[in-house]
């Protein structure tokens, strides 16, 4: 089951994306992610496509594990795109009786469809080439000048590296529980009634194994003495390479661009 769904999971590798700096893939991510949003014309389009796809390509990774994980993300992209295609204005090419669909219509259906599948695809690549605890550092020093304020970065860090890592998991014990109800004779079929009653038997041991996973994670780090952040070290220090350098700085070079190819 667990192969049926990939975000969060840490694939190894020797790739030159896995051998980055945490803060390199986060900065890359993050101003991917905002050309992505920024650009609406078919050039911007392409580029920032492009260099998503050259960065795909080395880690390594086989597409088929990006594809696996896009698809319960495929319910969501179609019905924004449905959104976009039937209620923006512009010059219809089809009615029928209430229903139209125009040309900006689709413009803007396609481009949103876009736009969350790369945004998906990138924090696929994130999760897929950094492990638990490089990722927990990185974020946890990219935060790190906000505890001057008061910012509990290292807590905040440590939250959403247990949330990714949680998401396969919990969906692998769903998966587990729909095929134990369904041995038992349990019928999801049907109406979306029925179908909702249904789910109270697998949403009830669902949120109990939930409960018990997360009281079992509070015991094993209090019985390693977990304080928190403070005062703590690290038994392996991450350290920016030139590779480093270089990449944040052609992902740097693609900021212009975006006011460029916005318009």
């Amino acid at each position: 089951m667990m192969n049926s769904f990939t975000f969060g999971q840490y694939i190894p590798g020797i790739s030159l994306v896995h051998s980055l700096d945490p803060r390199t893939k986060l900065f890359f991510v993050v101003i991917m992610m905002a050309a992505i949003f920024a650009v609406n014309t078919l050039p911007g389009v392409l580029i920032t496509a492009l260099f998503t796809g050259i960065f795909i390509a080395l880690t390594r990774v086989p597409l088929t594990i990006y594809f696996r994980g896009m698809r319960p993300l495929m319910v969501l992209v179609g019905i924004t795109a449905a959104f976009q295609v039937f209620l923006i204005p512009g010059e219809v090419i089809w009615r029928w009786w209430v229903f139209s669909i125009t040309d900006t219509g689709i413009e803007m259906g396609a481009l949103m469809s876009y736009r969350l599948i790369m945004v998906f695809v990138l924090a696929q690549l994130l999760t897929l080439t950094t492990s638990p605890l490089q990722l927990t550092d990185g974020l946890e020093m990219v935060l790190g000048p906000l505890t001057r304020v008061g910012f509990p970065a290292h807590e905040l860090a440590m939250i959403m590296t247990i949330a990714l890592r949680f998401i396969p998991v919990f969906f692998e014990e769903g998966s587990k529980i729909i095929l134990a109800q369904v041995s038992r004779g349990a019928d999801f079929q049907g109406s979306w009634l029925k179908s909702a009653r249904n789910l109270v038997a697998i949403m009830v041991p669902l949120f109990a194994q939930a409960f018990r996973r997360a009281d079992d994670l509070a015991l094993a780090m209090e019985s390693r003495c977990y304080t928190g952040g403070e005062g703590r070290t690290q038994l392996h220090e991450i350290t920016m390479s030139r590779t480093d350098y270089l990449v944040m700085a052609a992902t740097a070079a693609l900021v212009p661009f975006i006011f460029v190819l916005r318009t």
